[in-house]
């Protein structure tokens, strides 16, 4: 264990690092944050069993793309330590939740505050689009959709070694848009590739704004019930419901937990920016300094002091 921090601890940490980062930055992913924090703790927290991590706590520039003339090109999952057979591994499907997932990183002692202070600088591999050479990522997921479709792969793949480890995957309900994602659902549970585990954002808000304005999707775990997985649906503000759910049988299915969430939870200043909630860029200084004022005392936090940008 990195850190002796509960998972509260930690699902807090990452709401006040997200929010300090928009706050200096004139913006960030902060919704996010408000509802996948305790999801995110709590795997890495608790659930995933993972290796030391292999990469340095300051992350290294960007190293250019794999090729036969790059052999020291490396991706990120060595945040999440080795790719050994015990080790379960993680895939952050929606590439766009990568601010809170460094946060995460941080606060579980996987990687130094400095390396948040790279996020979307030029030559970085602290990319504001999670890709494969950003802290804790291992494929790059900027397509919506196919991360689960990458892990089943990867699972099945495990299954038939014998691996002990289990394939994890972070997705946003957004995901459920695309067809890709059934597809995998379908032919994990075919396969019987039941060391394929998700936990869904299930926050109601894409890019565009709210999903029910968009593309309404129903009950999703009915839907994915049907196509084969086990579906449960839970608080996803719960640790315990999260402990529960991942002990469910689930014998030659994936399990997915469709987690329900507030994009407030923590900063309610946000309810106030409805729908438009995917990336908060302050609309005035005078927003900036009421959101900093009333998020912080929400928090339990100081007020983030910035100059001028």
């Amino acid at each position: 264990m990195l850190n002796s921090k509960t998972t509260d601890e930690v699902a807090l940490g990452i709401r006040r690092r997200v929010f300090e980062h928009s706050i200096l930055n004139n913006g960030g992913y902060m919704s996010q944050a408000c509802s996948a924090a305790e999801q995110i703790a709590w795997l890495y927290n608790e659930e995933l069993k993972l290796g030391q991590p292999t990469l340095p706590m300051i992350p290294k520039p960007f190293g250019g793309v794999p090729s036969a003339s790059n052999p020291d090109y490396h991706t990120g999952a060595g945040y999440n330590g080795p790719a050994a057979p015990q080790f379960d591994r993680l895939f952050i499907a929606p590439a766009h939740y990568a601010l809170v997932a460094y946060a995460a990183l941080i606060e579980v002692g996987r990687m130094a505050p400095e390396g948040l202070d790279m996020f979307n600088k030029d030559g970085s591999s602290v990319e504001m689009i999670g890709a494969e050479h950003s802290p804790g990522m291992e494929v790059h997921n900027g397509t919506l959709g196919i991360g689960l479709s990458t892990a089943a792969g990867l699972a099945w793949g495990r299954k038939r070694r014998g691996e002990p480890g289990r394939v994890w995957v972070f997705m946003s309900d957004g995901e459920v848009q695309e067809g890709q994602t059934w597809e995998a659902v379908q032919a994990a549970a075919y396969h019987g590739i039941d060391n394929l585990y998700a936990i869904m954002d299930v926050n109601a808000q894409q890019c565009d704004g709210a999903m029910s304005s968009v593309m309404e999707v129903g009950d999703i775990r009915a839907k994915l019930e049907l196509f084969g997985a086990r579906a449960i649906d839970i608080d996803g503000h719960d640790l315990d419901a999260m402990r529960q759910a991942v002990a469910e049988p689930h014998d030659g299915r994936p399990l997915i937990v469709l987690a329900h969430t507030s994009p407030f939870r923590g900063m309610s200043f946000l309810e106030r920016r409805f729908p438009r909630l995917h990336y908060v860029r302050f609309k005035s200084e005078q927003e900036r300094v009421e959101m900093n004022t009333e998020i912080a005392r929400e928090l339990g936090v100081e007020p983030v002091v910035y100059g001028e940008h």
